[in-house]
């Protein structure tokens, strides 16, 4: 009898974990260049990682870039938050409000890159 309670248990602990999961929502942004896209620009996009898991947006960078500037802005234009980080680092923002969002990356170049992204509730 023990051993069933203990097997019941655990199958409802790993359902609830695997149902857990599945209502947590991470989205790769996919992050383009904004100038013509060349071989070099590919590849700089292809080292700037950035996630949104709900509410969180996290950016990484996979090589030395130098020190980036990383601008979230709503879809309108309105600058919500900027920063400048050296990398490669990572870094992760918070953002209160649900809404469509883009996260733009310039570079001491000037170069820059951007990803759009969605915020729900």
């Amino acid at each position: 009898m023990k051993k069933r309670i203990i097997l019941i248990v655990c199958m409802l602990g790993a359902i609830g974990l695997s149902n857990a999961n599945n209502l947590v929502t991470e989205d790769k942004l996919t992050v383009r260049a904004s100038t013509e896209n060349g071989d070099e620009k590919t590849n700089v996009a292809e080292s700037i990682f950035a996630d949104i898991n709900g509410h969180s947006l996290t950016v990484a960078f996979s090589q030395n870039l130098g020190e980036v500037s990383i601008d979230i802005s709503t879809a309108s234009g309105a600058t919500i938050f900027c920063l400048s980080v050296q990398t490669p680092t990572g870094y992760q923002y918070y953002i209160p409000n649900a809404g469509s969002y883009v996260v733009t990356f310039t570079l001491p170049s000037g170069d820059e890159y951007y990803g759009e992204f969605e915020v729900t509730d």
